[in-house]
């Protein structure tokens, strides 16, 4: 068990623990049609809808069944994104990496700063040993962030709550740590 949520920090960025404040950069990233092209999932349409995502967030943290970061560039508390380790298997041997970042802050290196910083944390930390990712068949960023951090194509596995996704794995004696 972890006693407080882990601030992880990379050469530019602080990842840290969802704030009620960021209600508003929640409610843009879980509602914005450019961050949502490839993502089936509910939207987050008002500032309420917001609130409740976070409280629900902060209590699968307090459970240990989740870790969520915000993406923040050092030296400005803004969120421009979100990381995240959920759907942990039961033996938490297996997790699912999930992610998501504003427009204006994409195509910079930032979100494959972000996961090599949740990957060291999700096997070395949590000693999982394989991470998840269900991504568009469509959306090559993301295809070329797994691949850039030695995720696998499993072809012929299945993401049966949305057939658009194709699954990625990697295992931890895969992950490099340069």
């Amino acid at each position: 068990m972890i006693n407080t949520f882990p601030k992880l920090e990379t050469e530019r960025l602080v990842l840290r623990q969802l704030k009620i404040s960021d209600n508003k950069a929640i409610k843009f990233l879980r509602s914005d049609k450019v961050v949502n092209t490839y993502i089936k999932r509910q939207k987050t349409n008002t500032l309420e809808d917001a609130n409740k995502f976070i409280a629900k967030i902060h209590k699968g943290i307090e459970e240990q069944i989740l870790w969520h970061w915000c993406i923040t560039i050092k030296g400005d508390p803004r969120l421009v994104g979100t990381i995240c380790l959920w759907n942990l298997s039961e033996d938490r041997k297996t997790a699912e990496v999930g992610y998501d970042l504003h427009p204006k802050s994409q195509g910079k290196g930032i979100m494959n700063e972000a996961l090599h910083c949740v990957l060291e944390f999700g096997f070395g930390t949590l000693n999982i040993d394989v991470i998840e990712a269900f991504t568009h068949h469509s959306n090559e960023s993301s295809k070329n962030l797994l691949s850039k951090n030695n995720f696998q194509y499993i072809e012929g596995r299945k993401d049966e709550d949305n057939l658009d996704n194709i699954i990625f794995t990697v295992h931890k004696s895969q992950h490099s740590n340069s």
